[in-house]
């Protein structure tokens, strides 16, 4: 065996016994007649110590040798340390080494392989192999593992079965961009790794495999940001034989579940929200409800006086940011700016401090009095001591920018802990979106997510009014989870087909399978999938997924490390029959 012991285990308890541990160079301490190492596994870091009086001459000389990262095995007896270390749990003891052996030595590292780095994030990702042994890291992919395990035993004890489906299958238009694979057997065709297994575990409920989860990579060719890459992973379930409600139970016991185990956090409720109030009341889909500052509108209070920016907007809405009141005016200036930057895209802001006296100041005072600024505090719910921000102009475009801000304030006053977990269903969503260039009506969710029953009259005559059978879970203003009742008829889903814009022969050519399956016997079903790597990062306390995942993509969607994507060779080229036509 290379080692008897890891480098974290290694306690009081083990004094005077001789171990062997194995690992790499954390870092190495010459004082002349003792020299220390630092050696580290994914376990811990236990100190070495080399005696010129106690230790083998050779040996001794052979420690002197070792560098950073520096992989060895070192056998010794355990000895208590003179100078303890509270903070290792190792520190109790050290190892007198009598027996040294180089497994492999190793370059300098191109940055520091300790918890602070001085390694930047391209550099790091090209050494992802190196980022890995540094705590921060190795500790968030061992936490995905737990979070990972504790998914599948909770599913499998609900009577879930873990089932693999394909990933070269076929594209399709909906959703965004598929990454092709071409066929080197079928010359001119492509596969398409999957977005999600959507119509496969469909079919499986047509199987009768009435309870399926899978743990499942997939892929979309889409651009990137902090909680998004080409490669993702989903917690994807599916069931048969239920409404909305069982499914919401279910995955509401799993969130309560992992936020318990991994967390020690009771959770009781979960609330629900629809759509339409969650997007009137915090300008988003995913609302942060750890805090409050909700909106109010104000255009019955805002619109009678002769404030012309007012008088011409679509919605005038504010929130009242909690103790903001003595915010200076430069700070003031500087949130204005923030607003009015591209991708908020505000062209101004209004302000009303609220004063401890109960009187107001405004940057609109030449157009209102007192009590109008009252009702706009009324309408904010403004205390004393808080700042009455207000934004106006188009609905839409005015509650997402409002959005940005709340989200924005909530972080500059810590508001936002990662220590606090604040769960929530959205739900009646829209069941189509409509394309404000071509006006084509898209599905909301995907083509098979099925209309609320009531709202089914309503297709021919006002669609963007009709709601679905969908749900999002939201933690912390993050979407986590999503999913929908199925449609499992075959008339409906022509239906839907029909309205999403597409042709009966299109339709056939791409879902036809789906339509034949549900001629022979489609169970109702439903299901959800939650993103791993989002999920993790935020019961990790980050929002970037980037370290919870093993080997990440940078912002331009490559690899760093591998050098991928990359070109091939003309001979693959040829063998797949393309042509490539570069300039």
């Amino acid at each position: 065996m290379y080692r008897s012991h890891n480098c974290g285990e290694l306690t009081a308890a083990h004094i005077n016994q001789t171990v062997t541990l194995a690992g790499w160079v954390q870092k190495s301490r010459d004082k002349g007649f003792v020299h220390w190492v630092d050696l580290r596994d994914r376990y811990g870091i236990t100190q070495l110590v080399f005696d010129e009086s106690r230790s083998d001459n050779a040996v001794f000389e052979l420690a002197k040798t070792l560098g950073r990262e520096f992989v060895i095995q070192a056998t010794g007896k355990v000895i208590e340390r003179e100078s303890k270390n509270a903070n290792m749990a190792t520190g109790d003891i050290e190892l007198l080494v009598t027996e040294l052996n180089i497994l492999n030595p190793a370059l300098l590292p191109p940055f520091t392989i300790e918890d602070d780095t001085d390694g930047g994030e391209e550099l790091r990702m090209k050494y992802r192999y190196l980022d890995i042994r540094r705590s921060p890291v190795r500790n968030a992919l061992l936490f995905r593992h737990t979070v990972a395990m504790a998914v599948r035993n909770f599913l499998s004890a609900q009577g879930f079965c873990e089932i693999e489906t394909p990933y070269l299958i076929k594209s399709t238009p909906e959703g965004a961009r598929d990454f092709v694979v071409p066929s080197r057997m079928n010359e001119g065709q492509f596969y398409a790794l999957p977005q999600s297994p959507q119509t496969f575990k469909q079919l499986l409920m047509v199987g009768g495999m009435d309870k399926y989860f899978q743990i499942v990579k997939c892929f979309r060719d889409e651009d990137l940001r902090a909680d998004r890459q080409p490669e993702f992973t989903q917690i994807d379930c599916e069931m048969a034989f239920v409404e909305q409600e069982d499914i919401l139970n279910v995955f509401e016991g799993l969130t309560r579940h992992l936020l318990k185990e991994l967390k020690g956090i009771e959770v009781d409720k979960f609330p629900r929200m629809t759509y339409d109030h969650a997007m009137k009341t915090y300008g988003n889909d995913k609302p942060d409800i750890r805090f409050g500052m909700e909106f109010g509108e104000l255009n019955s209070v805002a619109q009678h006086k002769d404030f012309g920016v007012f008088n011409s907007a679509e919605l005038v809405v504010g929130i009242a940011a909690p103790g903001c009141g003595e915010m200076t005016r430069k700070e003031i200036d500087a949130l204005i700016e923030w607003v009015k930057r591209p991708q908020i895209g505000a062209s101004g802001m209004v302000y009303v401090k609220c004063n401890e006296d109960g009187s107001f100041k405004s940057s609109v005072d030449k157009f209102y009095d007192q009590e109008d600024l009252k009702r706009w505090a009324e309408a904010t719910g403004a205390k004393s001591g808080d700042m009455i921000f207000v934004l106006s102009g188009g609905a839409h475009k005015t509650r997402t920018q409002l959005s940005a801000l709340r989200m924005e304030l909530a972080t500059r006053l810590g508001l936002r802990k990662p220590e606090e977990f604040a769960p929530l269903w959205v739900v009646d969503f829209p069941l189509l979106e409509q394309d404000e260039d071509s006006g084509r009506w898209h599905a909301m969710h995907h083509p098979f997510t099925s209309p609320k029953p009531e709202d089914m009259k309503l297709l021919e005559t006002d669609p963007g009014a009709v709601r679905a059978n969908a749900y999002d879970m939201v933690l912390n203003g993050n979407e986590i989870g999503g999913g929908s009742i199925r449609i499992h008829d075959k008339a409906t889903q022509q239906l839907m087909f029909k309205y999403l814009g597409f042709t009966e022969e299109e339709a056939k050519n791409q879902f036809g399978f789906l339509m034949d399956a549900f001629q022979y016997g489609a169970p109702p079903h439903g299901g959800l999938a939650f993103g791993l790597d989002r999920l993790v990062a935020i019961l990790g306390g980050q929002e970037t997924i980037r370290d919870f995942i093993a080997f990440p993509k940078n912002n331009s969607g490559r690899d760093v490390m591998i050098d991928a994507p990359s070109p091939i060779s003309p001979e693959q080229l040829k063998e797949l029959n393309i042509k490539l036509d570069l300039k």
